[in-house]
Parts: structure tokens; sequence; C-alpha cells
């Protein structure tokens, strides 16, 4: 099995970077989101961040029409699924939203097509009986920026076949990235299982006042060199973000994870971090 030409589904910052980093390499693929609007975001963003790879001496003119050969957004779902080996969800966050999703892929789909989740914490597994072949159903999971950040995360549910997961790491390796190959779900995955023993940490100290997110921020940078704080990480990857796997855990729990009522007043406020130029800090 092996895969050459992808389709996207969701336009954000996530799909549109995975595909044209998959493009980028040598590999067909396409965008697709629901709204037109977003269609159009996305290609004039890719024709902006072609063009600036060109001036910064980056890219040469050549490459980048190549790139542009390869990269495509397409509005209509069956168009944009037309001769792919793979498909890759990075819509929202929202479990109701993907199981929608995952039904209605597999009713357009043959059963040889591989069908991968990006989701930041929700294992396969949960979209197992949404389609008809889950031996084909896998996480590979981007972090954000995904056209920067080389670690990715392929895991293999009960449901996965080896034969998917396989192939899903060494296009992982092709498209430039150091995937690691998880052989069993967890929520989180490895990355996330990890880091989030950090963040709950961090939020436990600024909500008891032991100390501010700053000083939180230059404990982990400075003192054990971490490219970026826990709370510049937020900024990064969405407040918004942190704040649904927030009400996950709430919602599972019953108890109010630490910070919980300062992170749902910046989504309040629009404060979702880097990406709109305000966060935990400022950008702009």
């Amino acid at each position: 099995m092996e895969i050459k030409k992808i389709c996207v589904i969701g336009g954000g910052r996530m799909g549109r970077q995975i595909a044209m980093n998959a493009s980028i390499y040598g590999f067909d693929a396409t965008v697709y989101d629901i709204a037109p609007a977003v269609c159009d975001d996305v290609a004039g963003w890719a024709e902006k961040y072609l063009s600036e790879r060109i001036a910064k001496g980056r890219m040469t003119e050549e490459q980048v029409a190549k790139i542009k050969t390869l990269f495509h957004v397409e509005p209509v779902l069956e168009k944009a699924l037309e001769g792919v080996d793979c498909v890759v969800e990075a819509v929202i966050e929202v479990e109701d939203v993907k199981r929608k999703l995952f039904k209605q892929l597999d009713a357009l789909v043959g059963p040889e097509v591989i069908l991968a989740t990006n989701s930041s914490f929700m294992v396969s597994s949960k979209f197992a009986d949404c389609v008809s072949n889950p031996a084909r159903l896998a996480n590979m999971h981007f972090y954000n920026p995904a056209l920067v950040m080389k670690f990715v995360e392929v895991v293999q549910g009960a449901h996965t076949s080896e034969e998917t997961a396989r192939a899903l790491y060494e296009f992982c390796g092709k498209i430039g990235k150091k995937a690691i190959w998880q052989k069993k779900e967890i929520d989180g995955f490895a990355g996330n299982y990890l880091i989030m023993g950090i963040l709950k940490r961090a939020r436990y100290l600024v909500q008891n006042g032991y100390c501010t997110y700053q000083d939180v921020d230059i404990a982990m940078e400075e003192g054990f060199h971490n490219p970026m704080g826990p709370f510049h990480m937020i900024d990064l990857t969405g407040v918004d973000l942190a704040l649904d796997i927030m009400k996950r855990e709430y919602d599972e729990t019953g108890v109010k994870p630490d910070m919980y009522d300062v992170f749902e007043q910046m989504v309040k406020e629009g404060r979702l971090g880097k990406s709109v130029g305000h966060g935990f800090y400022d950008y702009v």
C-alpha cells in the first residue's frame, strides 16, 4: 500500500498546511472545505505563501510552478476525493461533526482508501463504527504549524491494520516528517499525554497563586531549554483548542480544571492566541 494522492478535509490553518507540505514534497494534494469563503481564503493563502518563498530565496520559480500543479483547492467534495489514496480529516474538534463526516466519506470512497484523522486528542476508534472498513482508519496527528513542525504521530488502534499504519508512517517520512508509530491508543496520544502533565501543573501554579504564567514560561524556557513555555505554546496552538480539551475533561470528571474560567473568558474576548495577534501574550 502506498499513498500517492491525498485529500485534506478542512481548510483551516492545519488542513491547508498539511496539504501544502505534501505538495512541496511532490504529492498531489487537494484541500476541501464546506465553506466557499474558506476555499477562496486557502487559494489566496497558497499564492501568497509560495510567492513569499520565492521572494525570500527559499524556492525557485520552477519549484513553485511544480508545487502549483500539485496543490489544489476544490469546493465540491466528490471532485476533491477523486482518485485519492488517503483522506485526512482536519475539521473542528467536535466528535459529532467528525462522526458525520466519516459516515459521509465512507459512502463516497472505496474501502481501500485510508481514512486518517488529524484530531489532537480523539482516538480513531471513536469513529470505527462510522466506516465499513475500520482497518483503514487511523490517527495521523500533525503539530502546528504543520509546515514547520517535524513531529507527527501515527496511532494504530486495535481496529487499524498494520498495513494502514505502515503506509501512513512511510508517507510521513516522504513528506519530511519525523513520525512515531504508536502501537496502542491513549487519549492525547504520546505527545499530548506527556505535555498535558506539564500543562496541568502549569495551570495549577498560576491558579493557586504560586507564580504568574510568565514565570512558568521562563522556568521551562530558561531552566529546561524548551523552545517555548506552556503558555507560549497554548498561544501557538490556540486558546480555544485548549478550552475544548478542558471542557471535555470537565464533562467527564465533573471537576473544573485549573484556570478554566480564565480560558473561557479569553475565548469570549477573542484572545485566541498568536493566530489573531492576542492571547496570553500580544503579537501585534
